[in-house]
Parts: C-alpha cells; structure tokens; sequence
C-alpha cells in the first residue's frame, strides 16, 4: 500500500513494514546520486559513501567507517550481485523501510513512483550491501523517469531505512530537431511523439522514439544521418535533439578500364573521353546538400540512361577535417558510343527497304549525338543528318536541341489503295475546262486516233482536255532541314519529373512531285482510268500545280505524362496538343494551319490469369501488367492545303482493319480506340481491340480529292487481335482485324503497341 507521510515534511511515500523486530549494529549513512549527461550513453561515476553505525543490543561486531569510489556501470557489465555472496569485506545492513521521495504532486505520482520500486531489488527486510545499493540506484536511473536520484540510508529505531530521492523528469511538451534544416518533415516528428506529449519524459522511451527518426532516416535515403541527444531538456518539458544529417562536399569523376582499374600498365590516370561536366551535371545532389541514398540511385540511373556508360562504381570519400562531410566519387567505365550498323526490313509504306547508319552518340565527349543514316527500298529513299544535344550546356530547364537534313524520295500513302489503284503520273496534260480528258495515246477520243503529244491534239481541239498518260507511281522529292527545342515544364529543376513539356521548331523544306527516274510531274490519274476519263479526275499532285512547294512552317506542341511505364502503361495518361503554321515563302508556297490532338488513358485491370505472375504464391508479389487502353485522335487543317500533306486513316497505327491510308484521306479527322491488353506467358502478351476513324465528310474539301477518286469510304471501324512478341529491339507486333465486320480481314506486323 502507498500512502502519504503526514510525519515527514518532505512528503516522502513509505513502502515497507515498520514492525520488524530485528535490527543490525551497523551503520550507515547512505548518500548515492545519479546524474548523467543527457547527451552521453554512459553513467558518470558515483560514490557510495557507508558510515558505522551503532544502535543498542545487537551483538554483530561494530564496522570501522569507509568510504569506497564505485564505477558506475554500462549496460552489458556485470552487475556485483554475481560477487555479493563472495565478498566478505562489504557488511550486510537490515534494511526495514523504503521510502520514494519527491514525487509528492505529480501529475503521475503513482506512475513514477511504481516505477523507482520496481526497479529496485531492495525490500523491506532485506540485508543490502553497498554494492547491490548502487545496482539499484543504477536501476532506477535506467528507467528513464528522472533526472536525479539520491539514496540516503537513515537510521530508524528498528534498523535502517532507504530514503530514495528522485526528481520525476518533467510532462514532454515538444521535441525539436535542430538544426533546422534537418530533412524530416514535421508531421513526422508529430507522428512520432504525439502519443508521448502531456506525459512524462522517459529517457529511455526517448531514445526508441530517437530509433523510429534514425528509421525514416534510414528508409527516405539519409544513410550518413544520425539522430543524438537529447541536447536540452526545458523545465517546460521541450526536449532538443541533434540531429547530424551528413553532407556533400563534392562529386568526383574517375575513368576506369574493363577491369575497373584507374590506372593504366604505366600507372598512369585512365583518361576517358567524356567531359566530366557532362557526368556531373547529371547528379542531382549539390555540394552543400545532404547525402542521400535514393536521390544518388537515381542520378545513377540516369547515367545509364545516356547510353555511354558500361558500368558506374559509387564510392563515398570522408573529408579530412570535416566529420560529416563526404565527397561522392564515381568510378566510370565508358562504353564505344560509336556505331556502323544496317539491315533490310519491309514496311506496308515502304516495301523491302535497306538501311545503313553510321552514328556518334558522344561527339567530343559533350554527349552530343551525331548520326547519318541511309535508307532505299521498294518505295524510295532517304539520306539524314541528325544532330541532337539531349541536354544544352548549362540550361536550368534542361532543354534539348535537335537539327536535321534530309533528302528523300517516297510514294506517298495518300496516292495510294490497296484495293483500287493508285494515283499513277502522266507526262503532259492540258486543261481545257472540258467535261472530260481524253489521252493522246488512245483513239477513243474526238479525232478517233492517237496525237504524238498533248499540245498538237490541243489546238485541232481546244474545247477539249488532254494528257498523256505515263503510269508511274507518283513520288514525291522533299529537300529541307528542321531545328526543334524541347523543354519538360520542370520549374528550373532539372531532375524533376515534369508531366509537361513543350516543343517549338522551325521546317523549312522544297517538294517537288516527279517520277521514279525524277522527271517532275505535277498532274496524275487513276491507274483504273483508261483513255476517256472525267475532267476531274485529272488531278494535281502539288499545291497551285506547281513544279516545285516551298513549305516554312513554325510548331508548337505540348504533351502532358503520367504513364507509369513508357514502354508498356497499365495506368495514367498522355495528352498531346499541337499546332503548325506554315507561312506563305516566295511564290507557290501555301499557308494553312494543322492542329492535331490525342488522349489516351490507362485503367488497370486483372480480368485474365494465365500469366503464371498473375497467380503469385503466397508471399510473393503478383507480376501481371494488364490494362484497358482508351484512346482519342482529331485533327483539321484550314487554309491551302497541298493533297500530300492532307491526313491519312487506316494502317497498324491507326484504323487497323484497312491497309496504310486506305480507310480515308481528309482535311479533318476523328479517331477512337478500345483496347485490351493482357500477359499470356514469358515474353508473350495478348491484345483484343476495336477501332474506328473517321474524315467528317471533308475528302471533298482535299485538293484533286484523291479519296474520292481511289474509291476510300471515308469512315469505319475494325476488330481484332494480336500477340505482342517483347524482344531485344522492342515489342513485335502481330495483329489481324476485320473491316466493319465483313469477310475481309487484314494481318498486320508492326513495332511496338500502337499507343
């Protein structure tokens, strides 16, 4: 039972039984204080001072008086209660009442007081020697409850009674971290000590909460921070803890060989052909900054995402002088950034094609990327110079710049069907307004016979049109060169993942219409038609008819991500709006606008199991990639319009039950896709699909309207389904759809999923 002394002015609590009969000639006086450094694990030394002390008939022999330094001890030391029965030097004292002192009051009296006893092995009763007196002052300390504790043993008309004072540590109010540039979040400290606030501070409870910190140090990267103290304890219960975060003075470069070495067979420095600029700007950490473990991994991944390194080795070198600082050395392997490559491939827009390319990813060590490539196949042909710097030398945003050259030659998808012919060249034509045209090389013609050419058969018939029909695919020759900056919306933080970016570029090209042999041909027909064909269906391949377009066009465009894989997306979103004006440039040069915009959005979905990751083990974690993909296309053009640069529907990429462009070639366009996507086995994963297109009714408003005369619908819509092979260049795209659920069905390859 716990009662207060009304006897003692002190307002000491009694625990103990003051009837014991028995008392022991023998000493003391028992002062003991325990005091240690808020900011040191150890105890400081004590001193247990014990006096004789007579007290009438016993008949144990009188002790000489001693005073005896004792060692504080540490946890994990052994406690003297292991030697007490062995020594005999040390004298047994009868110990009949224990008293708390100094809690009288407190707003958890009864807590703290609990607390002090039941450290204690000492009881009522009990024969103690010095030794197990300071075990147990020592125990009393380690509960964490009080910042000073006193033993006073006094002697009583039965024996000896222990007099423990203690002073309770006040009610915790705050805990601040200092300095204040600490890293860690206030709520987190809130969340951390909130349960303890409007308590009494327990030291020990303290340092498990300062192990919880030292935890989300830990797991948010803040591998070097320590968390020590507490530094201050207020009166007012506002605790102070240090914190030491660790960091960066610097980012070293170091150029290894294969072998990781950073000398060579002379003992020289490895020399590597990079800048080290162009290593370092891609660390986010700055001097000054703290070290985190996180944000380096991710500069590092970033590193490897350039293409010019092999392998990186991280090393972290102490600072001689400043403890808690460190410099970040980078160990880096280069890898050959230069490449001769080629190959054939076959496309339904380009046919059997070759290509070489000769390419420079780390032109001059600054990262800059320099590639010529050449293509030729089945349809035409391209040579291009690309030169790209992903990233301009001291831009805050880190905007990129990309140029090219080029010189093709193509057969473009809008002259072209599937199905009924394609827009083929004719040599010379003449337009007389007639209703219809009539060819010099047959005789179904008002003069019933053939003319050597258009200009002759002209003048005996001027009411009439005439052409001479040649039959060669129409092509088209484009000379130009374009410059685009690239920007992510980023806020001048370079390593942020910015969901905007934004693009403007300048094109500037010359197209002239021609012949397979190079010859311009401006006027074309249908390969279906024969010598006697509607005025109308004479049309003209370039804008105003022209030999030769001149195209300078300025591009806006944004884009807004938030897939969570680029590769393959099981949730987010992509938008992208764009716009180009293309500005009148001598004579024969149109002006007119094209706006396109996409959105496409992801939902998450785990319908089909036959992926085994599909059904993970207990304990293990479920690998199953699988979506509902939507996705809406729309675009328009206004002004002059040139009939090759009008849009295209149908093909892998868009309405994919029709061929290339085959489904329509519009002013205007809307496009729809449902998709399904979903693992099968290993490198295996399946699609269900449907699509649909649209022009909005605008063929008619394209110059020469060559959907119209290939005969293309205009609008529909497809289903169908396909298997998507992942391998080392990318996913293998293996489809087949229907068109608008008739018997034809269309087997489609492709690279990559289609959005």
């Amino acid at each position: 039972m716990v009662n207060p002394s009304s006897d003692r002015t002190r307002n000491a609590v009694r625990r103990g039984a003051l009837g014991l009969a028995l008392a022991l000639p023998l000493l003391t006086s028992l002062p003991a204080r325990a005091q240690a450094e808020a900011d040191s694990d150890q105890s400081s030394e004590e001193q247990i001072q014990l006096e004789d002390a007579l007290t009438g008939d016993s008949t144990e022999p009188q002790s000489a008086p001693q005073s005896v330094e004792v060692e504080a001890f540490q946890d994990g030391q052994e406690t003297p209660f292991a030697s007490v029965d062995e020594s005999s030097a040390q004298p047994r004292v009868l110990i009949t009442e224990v008293m708390i002192d100094g809690i009288f009051g407190h707003p958890e009296q009864e807590r703290v007081e609990l607390a002090a006893y039941d450290a204690m092995t000492v009881r009522p009763g009990s024969r103690v020697t010095r030794d197990e007196l300071k075990v147990d002052l020592e125990a009393i300390y380690a509960t964490g409850w009080f910042s000073d504790v006193r033993i006073e043993p006094v002697n009583g008309p039965l024996g000896v009674q222990l007099v423990v004072q203690v002073v309770p540590n006040p009610v915790l109010t705050k805990v601040e971290l200092l300095p204040e540039d600490n890293e860690i979040p206030p709520q987190v400290i809130e969340d951390t000590f909130s349960s303890d606030y409007g308590r009494t501070l327990n030291l020990a409870e303290l340092q498990l909460r300062m192990k919880e910190l030292q935890t989300w140090y830990s797991s948010e990267g803040y591998a070097l921070a320590r968390v020590t103290g507490p530094t201050r304890v207020s009166p007012v219960g506002v605790v102070q803890l240090k914190v030491v975060i660790g960091t960066v003075a610097g980012v070293e470069v170091q150029f290894l060989n294969k072998e990781g070495e950073t000398t060579n067979e002379k003992g020289e420095p490895i020399r590597g052909k990079t800048k080290p600029w162009v290593v370092t700007r891609e660390i986010s950490i700055k001097p000054g900054e703290a070290f985190n473990r996180n944000q380096l991994e991710g500069d590092i991944k970033r590193l490897y995402g350039t293409s010019l390194f092999s392998d990186i080795k991280v090393s972290l070198k102490p600072v001689a002088g400043n403890p808690g600082e460190v410099n970040i050395v980078l160990g880096i392997v280069e890898q050959s950034t230069g490449s001769l490559s080629g190959g054939l491939g076959y496309s339904q827009s380009q046919g059997v094609f070759g290509q070489v390319q000769l390419q420079d990813s780390n032109l001059f060590g600054r990262a800059w990327n320099v590639a010529l490539n050449l293509t030729y196949g089945q349809y035409g042909g391209l040579a291009n110079v690309t030169f790209t710097d992903p990233w301009i030398k001291g831009d805050a945003h880190r905007t990129s710049f990309r140029t090219s050259l080029f010189l093709s030659r193509e057969v473009p998808q809008v002259f072209r069907s599937q199905n009924n012919g394609d827009i083929v060249t004719l040599t010379d034509y003449e337009d007389n307004k007639s209703s219809r045209a009539y060819s010099i090389s047959k005789t179904n013609n008002p003069a019933g016979r053939k003319f050597d050419n258009v200009g002759d058969a002209s003048a005996l018939f001027p009411d009439d049109s005439w052409f001479d029909y040649e039959g060669d695919s129409v092509a088209l020759q484009r000379v130009g060169g374009n410059i685009i900056f690239a920007r992510p919306l980023n806020g001048g933080n370079p390593y942020k993942n910015a969901p905007w970016q934004v693009l403007a570029g300048l094109n500037v090209q010359s197209i002239r219409p021609i012949n397979f042999e190079g010859s311009s041909r401006v006027y074309g027909t249908s390969s279906k038609g024969n010598g006697d064909i509607p005025n109308e269906d004479v049309i003209c391949i370039s804008y105003n008819c022209a030999t030769e377009n001149n195209l300078a066009g300025l591009r806006l465009a944004a884009t807004y991500n938030t897939l969570n894989d680029p590769r393959n997306p099981t949730s987010g979103n992509f938008f992208s709006f764009g716009t180009e004006q293309f500005l009148s440039v001598g004579e024969n040069s149109p002006t007119f606008n094209r706006v396109k915009a996409s959105y496409t959005q992801f939902f998450p979905v785990n319908w089909l199991k036959i992926a085994k990751g599909c059904r993970p083990k207990p304990g293990e974690k479920a690998n199953c990639p699988q979506a509902i993909g939507i996705q809406l296309k729309a675009g328009s053009i206004v002004g002059d319009l040139p009939p090759y640069e009008a849009f295209c529907l149908g093909g892998s990429n868009s309405v994919r039950g029709w061929h290339d462009c085959d489904l329509a070639v519009g002013r205007s366009y809307g496009e729809a896709t449902l998709e399904y996507r979903f693992p099968i086995i290993s490198i295996f994963a399946g699609e269900i699909f449907a699509d649909a297109g649209t022009d909005f009714g605008s063929q008619s408003s394209v110059p020469g309207k060559p959907g119209k005369l290939l005969k293309k619908p205009g609008s529909g819509f497809s289903i169908g389904t396909g298997v998507i092979v992942t391998t080392p260049v990318g996913p293998l795209r293996l489809e087949v759809a229907s068109q608008d659920f008739t018997g034809e069905w269309r087997f489609n390859l492709g690279v990559g999923w289609k959005f």
